[in-house]
């Protein structure tokens, strides 16, 4: 008989995997979760990235508190003058120079700098913040893909499982067509079986290595590097472990997740703002001095005499007084007070968003623990069900299709518990996570 391309492709690269397999001695490095958390903390660039903001931030604060402070600066001028036609017994030329030193100091703005400092400083509050809500979302993130990882490794164990009793079944049948008690169609399609399960197997390696390469991502490996994880002790009592109660979660998450936190001082950012825009209705006072000396050629003084002779000092109050500004500062304050009603709908939605997420966690735990249990009295009977056929069918008492259906049932079976049990874990650990548990595994 001859086996389809597509079947016998597969078996070439499980063959050729095997062989790789057992040559390469190299083993990669095992990594747990926890090194996981740790090793994405100090090199994922996105989290990087945000905590040189912060940093950027603070000196923002710094320039913010140097308003306060008078300016200082010095000053000179030179010029060359020429004359056409100067006077009798004036030169047709002169030179002039000037030097001084300028102050001035902001006694009053309206209030701005100390609303500037204040909104600086909770600008620089809300960058931490949203480090510490990317510090989140990665715990989240790299625990759905180390889950993923060891629901797929799994499944490779399965698929080898199942490989091994269609080789048999395969080989049974093949007796029993030489024997004359099964038909070559009959035996065809347990041969096709087989190749099928072969090509399953290597289909779960390449979702394995695919999750892997998804993890790799997330901790910013590169692909030289080659990393395996342990597998931690997820026993029925994980799986099964009373859930908290949704409506304690959700208060609980309120009181403590930093994008609320952000959201809330958001509110008091806009705040702010509006109170520096309002500053533009103010006058405004300031304080100049300065301290200047001048000379010239052809004054008949030497360049020391003349500094010394005009040196001057000056000092001075100025007070502007805003009548028309073409609306700017009106302006000001109404987007300002448009960005305050926006930070409100921004925190309700929040609010709703950690209300929906919550739920939704909170429901998929319900359902895949109940799936859970189901499956595993699924999984018995499709077992004791196999089983049977296949006694039954090296007795030749059932044909190829029902052994077929008996051997298709028990792979979902354990496929579909082995799913529920992952899913349970994974939204148990999110609930636990929204109820500032933190995220562990054993």
């Amino acid at each position: 008989m001859t086996i389809p391309n597509k079947y016998l492709f597969a078996a070439l690269l499980l063959s050729g995997a095997l062989a790789a397999g057992a040559s390469d001695n190299t083993q990669p490095e095992l990594w747990d979760f926890q090194q996981c958390l740790d090793y994405a903390s100090s090199h994922n660039i996105q989290l990087q990235q945000s905590q040189l903001t912060v940093e950027s931030g603070k000196y923002d604060l710094e320039a913010a508190k140097a308003k306060w402070f008078p300016t200082l600066d010095f000053a000179t001028s030179h010029g060359y003058t020429n004359y056409s036609s100067p006077a009798d017994g004036a030169k047709s030329n002169s030179y002039a120079g000037s030097y001084g030193l300028n102050a001035q100091w902001t006694l009053f703005d309206g209030g701005s700098r100390s609303n500037s400092i204040k909104r600086q400083q909770l600008q620089t509050e809300s960058n931490n913040l949203t480090v510490e809500q990317l510090q989140n979302y990665l715990s989240t993130e790299i625990l759905s893909c180390y889950l993923q990882v060891l629901y797929a490794k799994e499944s490779i164990d399965i698929a080898n499982q199942t490989v091994e009793v269609s080789k048999t079944q395969k080989e049974r049948a093949e007796q029993l067509m030489k024997s004359g008690r099964l038909s070559r169609v009959d035996y065809a399609q347990l041969e096709s079986q087989y190749q099928s399960d072969v090509y399953n197997v290597v289909s779960a390696q390449t979702n394995y290595d695919s999750k892997i390469m998804s993890l790799k991502k997330i901790l910013e490996l590169d692909i030289e590097s080659d990393i395996a994880l342990a597998t931690p002790n997820l026993d029925d009592n994980l799986v099964l472990s009373e859930l908290p109660d949704k409506i304690e979660v959700f208060h609980t998450a309120l009181a403590w997740l930093p994008e609320m936190k952000s959201s809330e001082l958001q509110q008091q950012i806009n705040d702010t703002d509006i109170k520096i825009a309002r500053s533009g209705y103010y006058p405004t006072i300031s304080l100049s001095g300065s301290v200047g000396a001048s000379n010239a050629s052809g004054t008949g003084y030497s360049f020391g005499d003349q500094l010394k002779n005009s040196l001057h000092e000056q000092i001075g109050v100025t007070l502007s007084v805003p009548i028309f500004n073409q609306k700017s500062t009106k302006t000001a304050v109404a987007k300002a007070k448009v960005d305050r009603l926006n930070a409100d709908l921004n925190l309700e939605s929040t609010k709703n968003d950690i209300s929906q997420t919550i739920e939704s966690i909170y429901l998929e735990a319900q359902n895949a623990q109940a799936k859970y249990i189901s499956g595993k009295e699924k999984l018995k009977s499709a077992e004791l069900t196999d089983e049977l056929t296949n006694e039954q069918f090296r007795l030749g008492l059932v044909n190829p299709l029902e052994l077929l259906t008996s051997h298709n049932d028990l792979l979902n079976a354990r496929l579909e518990l082995l799913q529920s049990k992952y899913l349970a874990i994974l939204n148990i650990k999110l609930l636990n996570f929204y109820n500032n548990q933190g995220i562990t595994l054993p």
